[in-house]
């Protein structure tokens, strides 16, 4: 395992995109355009069975949950998918993007005991849910090329940020054409000691060791644990 600058394992956490029940493999962040996965990790679509192999395949006690559905049109969290993915994966953590824009679904959220919640950037007003939240969420800074998503506060201000925050590239999705170093690196200094995971094109050891040396906390994966360049 490969340590930050501070000494602190970097870690890998796998990712899964739900889309009508099954998962989906991303691109770019044109989710419209995600077609059921093809995984050597596992046969078919069904989120407990691909949740199952990228944590075999990696290990770890953290999986990455996008409800795209939820995030897209404004639905409930998919709870039959999160529920079998829960089942199947015990002693791990989901961190669960379902488009969290308001405390009420929060709170509906967190009665399930399925996972952390994941406050996106692009899905927020302002930054009251955030501050709000404080540790109990993850952040998402989202951003698509050069547009940040969401509040201008919730990216400028760090004070707003809890300790975990995502920095989310999703035009870098799928991709393989690196993670964004000098995003992640700004937000490492204005985080101050706060965990900051990278988001997007991840593509195997090398980017994973230079991230970890440039002190992120970690990084989101997908494809390249999909396509056998980190196991």
């Amino acid at each position: 395992m490969s340590h930050g600058s501070e000494g602190r394992p970097f870690r890998l956490i796998p990712v899964i995109d739900l889309r009508h029940g099954q998962v989906v493999r991303a691109r770019a962040g044109e989710r419209d355009a995600y077609a059921p996965i093809d995984t050597p990790l596992a046969r078919g679509s069904r989120p407990a069975d691909v949740a199952r192999g990228l944590l075999e395949a990696v290990g770890g006690d953290r999986l990455y949950v996008a409800d795209l559905d939820a995030i897209m049109e404004g639905r409930a969290p998919d709870r039959a998918s999160l529920e079998a993915v829960a089942g199947a994966c015990p002693g791990v953590t989901l961190w669960v993007d379902a488009g969290f824009s308001d405390f009420s679904g929060i709170e509906r959220f967190t009665t399930l005991g399925l996972g952390r919640p994941v406050i996106g950037s692009e899905s927020q007003r302002d930054a009251d849910l955030v501050r709000t939240l404080g540790n109990r969420a993850v952040l998402s800074l989202d951003s698509r090329g050069a547009e940040r998503l969401g509040p201008d506060a919730l990216h400028d201000d760090a004070e707003t940020w809890p300790e975990d925050v995502i920095v989310m590239t999703l035009a870098r999705v799928g991709t393989g054409t690196g993670p964004d170093l000098s995003g992640v690196s700004r937000a490492i200094e204005a985080g101050k000691g706060r965990r900051i995971y990278a988001a997007g094109g991840v593509r195997g050891p090398e980017d994973v060791a230079h991230l970890a040396r440039t002190g992120a906390a970690g990084a989101l994966v997908a494809s390249a644990i999909h396509d056998g360049r980190l196991r």
